[in-house]
C-alpha cells in the first residue's frame, strides 16, 4: 500500500481513526441523514434500509458521542420542556413520561416549570430555552391564552404543544378530553340520571374547557337542562366547598367532576349533608389517578393513557427535527371510561 493510499473504513486494517456517520453513511450507501434517522428510530426508514445501515454502524463499530453528533447536525441532542409551576397529576404524569421517551431516543431534556403562566412569562423561559440552543420546544400548557400566543410565534426551532383543543395544528398533541367528558355524561345518562351537574377546572385551563365542552355537547343531545358550571382549582378542597354549596344536588341527581380530586372532595362534602354516594349521587371524576380506585366508594372515572402521550410527543418532536416538512396535524389520544362503585342505576 503507497502512502497515498487511504485505508478504507470497514477493511480489515485497524484505522486510525474511529468511524463517523459519514464513513456509515458511505458504506450503507445511503445518505447520513438517513443514518441519524435509523440512530433517532424515526419510522419514516424503510426495513432493507434500515437494516443496511444498522450493519454498517455493527461493522464500522460506529458509537456516536454527543458532541460529534452535534458537530454534524449542529444539534445538542437537548429538548427544552416547560411545565406548569404546579404538582397536578395530569402535567406531571406528561412530564414524567416525556421525559422516559426522551431518554429511550437519547435525547436529554431541559425542564422549566412556568410559575407564571401568562403569555409573557410563557414566552420569557422560551427566549431563555432558544439561547441554549435546545432542538426543540415541548410545552405543557395550562392556560388558553398562551396557546393562542404560541402559535403565532416563529422560533425557527420546532415546538411541540401539549394543550387540549378544538383548534387544528400540526403543532398540537392532546388526549380526547372531549369525547372523554361526553363517554362520562352518557354513562350518567344511561343509568337514569336525568340532571347531572358539572364541576369544573379553572376557567382558562384547556383540559377544563374541553371536558365543558364534551358535558354541555352530551346534555344537550339527551335532551337534558344543561346547568351552571361551577369552577374549582383542581384540588380536592375546591370540590369540597363545591360540593358544600351545591344546594341543588339531591337523591336522584349526578355530578360529573372535572378530576378526581375534586370528585373526592364533592364526596365529602356529600356525606357531610347526609346524601351517599352511589345510593343517593352517582359521582364520576376524570384522570384515574392511581388512589381512584382506593377512594370510598371506588370512583368511576375517565383515564388518560400518559404513557401514550408521551411517547407521542417524542415521535412528533423527531419528525419535526428530521423532517419538518411532512408534520402533520395528530389525531387526540382516546380515553378509557373506568366503570367502579360511585355510580348505580336511578331507584
Amino acid at each position: 500500500m503507497t502512502t497515498s493510499e487511504s485505508k478504507r473504513p470497514g477493511s480489515d486494517e485497524k484505522s486510525t481513526r474511529a468511524a463517523n456517520i459519514f464513513d456509515v453513511a458511505r458504506l450503507a450507501g445511503v445518505s447520513h441523514q438517513t443514518v441519524s434517522r435509523v440512530l433517532n428510530n424515526i419510522p419514516s426508514v424503510r426495513p432493507a434500509t434500515r437494516e443496511r445501515v444498522e450493519q454498517a454502524i455493527a461493522q464500522l463499530r460506529y458509537s456516536p458521542s454527543p458532541a460529534a453528533r452535534a458537530l454534524v447536525t449542529k444539534r445538542t441532542r437537548t429538548i427544552g420542556l416547560i411545565t406548569p409551576g404546579t404538582y397536578e397529576y395530569g402535567p406531571t404524569s406528561t412530564a414524567v413520561n416525556f421525559n422516559v421517551a426522551a431518554r429511550a431516543a437519547r435525547f436529554s431534556v431541559d425542564t422549566v416549570s412556568s410559575l407564571d403562566s401568562d403569555p409573557s412569562g410563557v414566552r420569557a423561559i422560551i427566549e431563555s430555552l432558544l439561547r441554549q440552543r435546545v432542538d426543540a420546544i415541548v410545552l405543557v400548557v395550562a392556560d388558553i391564552a398562551v396557546l393562542d400566543v404560541v402559535l403565532e410565534l416563529d422560533l425557527g426551532i420546532p415546538i411541540v404543544i401539549v394543550a387540549a383543543s378544538s383548534r387544528h395544528s400540526p403543532s398540537i398533541i392532546s388526549i380526547d378530553q372531549y369525547r372523554g367528558a361526553r363517554a362520562a355524561v352518557r354513562h350518567l345518562v344511561e343509568l337514569g340520571h336525568d340532571r347531572v351537574f358539572h364541576v369544573g377546572g379553572p376557567e382558562q385551563a384547556p383540559d377544563s374547557i374541553e371536558r365543558v365542552r364534551g358535558w354541555r355537547d352530551e346534555m344537550s343531545a339527551s335532551r337534558l337542562v344543561v346547568p351552571e358550571v361551577i369552577h374549582g382549582d383542581w384540588s380536592a378542597q375546591s370540590g369540597f366547598e363545591i360540593g358544600r354549596r351545591m344546594s341543588d344536588i339531591s337523591a336522584g341527581s349526578a355530578v360529573f367532576v372535572a378530576n378526581d380530586y375534586m370528585a373526592l372532595g364533592v364526596i365529602s362534602a356529600l356525606a357531610e349533608r347526609g346524601l351517599r354516594v352511589p345510593e343517593d349521587v352517582s359521582v364520576v371524576g376524570f384522570d384515574d389517578v392511581p388512589e381512584a380506585a382506593f377512594f370510598m366508594p371506588p370512583l368511576t372515572t375517565v383515564r388518560q393513557d400518559f404513557a401514550s402521550l408521551g411517547a407521542l410527543i417524542m415521535q412528533k418532536v423527531l419528525i419535526a427535527i428530521e423532517e419538518p416538512d411532512t408534520i402533520a396535524e395528530s389525531t387526540p389520544l382516546p380515553t378509557r371510561l373506568i366503570v367502579r362503585e360511585s355510580t348505580r342505576p336511578t331507584g
